[in-house]
């Protein structure tokens, strides 16, 4: 027996999640989704305009803390706690949104180039320039892209692990890795 149309928004939202999540966003077709939902393409662009629609209305909430996060920072002098905010701030978007992050990996560095996500290279320019501290010493800035890196694929390898575990383990590394700005 088919399933009732219109299939809801929510209902594609999670189809898709689960299809990037398996195949990634490059290996998963509109038609992907709408198989997985039982409706066909056209009833997923009725409600997206697009598989980048999908992606931006799914990555929507882990995005509205990134900018916080950045305005967090901007508050702040240069130093001690600019990095403190940046790392403490990371680590909690990172653990709050790690299915989100999960559905990216492998493909962030691709999907930064599309328009809906090139203002999130930006901000992560400044997230790199507030763990480092010090970002006119390249060896700073190494140490905090692989800080930020480390902390987006340990979220995404430990989805299980519970927060309260996860989070002083993160922030623990994040002291150890960085040069402490004085």
């Amino acid at each position: 027996m088919a399933r009732a149309v219109p299939e809801t928004h929510a209902e594609i939202l999670l189809a898709a999640a689960r299809r990037f999540a398996s195949t990634g966003y490059k290996g998963t077709s509109l038609q992907d989704i709408a198989g997985e939902v039982g409706c066909s393409k056209a009833t997923v662009l009725y409600h997206f305009a697009s598989k980048e629609a999908l992606l931006t209305e799914l990555m929507a909430p882990a995005i509205a803390v990134l900018v916080g996060l950045d305005a967090r920072i901007a508050e702040q002098e240069r130093g001690a706690d600019a990095q403190r905010v940046a790392g403490e701030g990371f680590v909690d978007l990172a653990v709050r949104f790690r299915r989100e992050i999960a559905l990216l990996r492998g493909e962030f560095t691709e999907l930064l180039q599309q328009p809906a996500f090139v203002h999130i290279r930006q901000i992560s320019d400044r997230l790199i320039d507030a763990l480092a501290g010090r970002p006119d010493r390249p060896s700073a800035r190494i140490a905090a892209l692989v800080v930020l890196a480390g902390i987006a694929e340990t979220c995404a390898e430990f989805i299980d692990i519970p927060d309260d575990e996860l989070r002083p383990a993160l922030l623990a590394v994040v002291r150890r890795a960085l040069e402490p700005v004085t």
